[in-house]
């Protein structure tokens, strides 16, 4: 099969290189619910990513009980104010800041690590973390046909993981990593929020890039060759 016909048409790849470049963390949410096919969707573009050694370490928890997402509120912002103690002179700043949607969203849901992974050898025997990033993928697929679909949707972090999975009941080597809030909002920022609200500045690809060796940097034009 040629090249040509394994390629995207140019629509097509202008649309996938779109919802990366507009991706973005929401907090602002309108309380309308996702239509069920619409979250079937995206649930199903979150289980297509990879996973080392096939192991789909992802679990999804869905949660519909309004008592619930108040216990996860709670939770988090039993964080938020620890995070600000420990940043010390920027906590009033980072106080300012909106870090989740928990209670507004449409729809709440946690990801995290299932139960049982010592099991999996295959591609986690020196880098036991790559289950950690299977489910990484599988949330960044999530994202990115949430803005497709025109879904906002916000990466939380901000809890106590033992406490989170204690509220949950699950099992005993299972970890909650994300509190994600998906839902209807009324715009999408126009650029990362930490940006727009001064807490951080993004770094360019020139920096982040090396050729060869660590710190090693490539020029801005990203012209690489390859040794013969």
């Amino acid at each position: 099969m040629t090249e040509s016909a394994l390629r995207f048409s140019d629509a097509e790849r202008a649309a996938v290189y779109r919802a990366i470049a507009e991706r973005r963390d929401m907090r602002h949410f309108k309380s309308d619910p996702v239509d069920a096919a619409t979250l079937e969707r995206l649930m199903n573009a979150a289980h297509c990513a990879p996973s080392v050694g096939l192991m789909q370490p992802w679990r999804f928890i869905r949660i519909t009980e309004r008592a619930l997402r108040e216990q996860i509120h709670g939770l988090v912002e039993e964080e938020r104010h620890r995070t600000a103690a420990a940043l010390g002179v920027r906590a009033d700043e980072f106080m300012r800041l909106k870090v989740q949607g928990v209670l507004e969203c449409g729809e709440l849901l946690i990801a995290a690590l299932c139960e049982g992974r010592e099991q999996y050898v295959f591609g986690r025997r020196t880098l036991p973390e790559m289950d950690l990033a299977s489910v990484s993928c599988a949330i960044q697929n999530l994202w990115l046909a949430a803005r497709a679909e025109g879904i906002g949707m916000g990466w939380v972090s901000l809890f106590d993981p033992l406490a989170l999975a204690q509220v949950l009941h699950m099992p005993d080597g299972s970890l909650p990593i994300a509190v994600l809030c998906l839902g209807h909002v009324e715009a999408f920022y126009p650029g990362p929020m930490l940006e727009l609200t001064g807490w951080a500045k993004a770094r360019p690809l020139s920096e982040l890039m090396f050729v060869d060796r660590w710190n090693n940097g490539a020029d801005q034009n990203l012209t690489m060759t390859s040794a013969p």
